[in-house]
């Protein structure tokens, strides 16, 4: 069985400050099924983050879309889900546990890190969606 790909990113302009979320859904063949951008108001990163993967998670069920694997460049949400790290962060903690409870309606999911450079379309889809609420476009 081949693998789906999702592409998460996060961010915040402040911490916290104007935040956003972007993904990109990929099929087995390295096509684009879902690439999405929102604003999500004040946040901190890290909550961008795990918007965004929970985001990714829900139009992965929609399109039946595993075994998945969670490509992402915020190494605390990756540790987080695989349970290298405990989530400390009292206003993570809801999130995280949205985040595991949707990740268990697919088969299979893995999570992996990149680096900042390695998430670019995902990235780019941030920060369009920060450019759009911020009046920088």
């Amino acid at each position: 069985m081949s693998t789906w790909t999702l592409r998460c990113d996060g961010g915040s302009r402040g911490n916290p400050g104007p935040a956003a979320f972007g993904f990109v859904l990929t099929n087995p063949k390295g096509e684009e099924v879902v690439a999405r951008g929102e604003y999500i108001g004040t946040a901190t990163n890290n909550v961008a983050e795990y918007r965004s993967l929970i985001a990714g998670l829900t139009a992965a069920i929609e399109h039946h879309a595993a075994p998945l694997a969670v490509v992402m460049d915020s190494e605390l949400v990756i540790r987080q889900m695989t349970g290298q790290y405990r989530v400390k962060n009292e206003g993570l903690k809801p999130l995280h546990q949205e985040a595991k409870q949707t990740a268990l309606k697919l088969a299979r999911v893995t999570y992996s890190s990149v680096g900042r450079a390695d998430n670019g379309r995902a990235d780019g889809l941030v920060n369009e969606a920060l450019d759009l609420a911020t009046g920088r476009k």
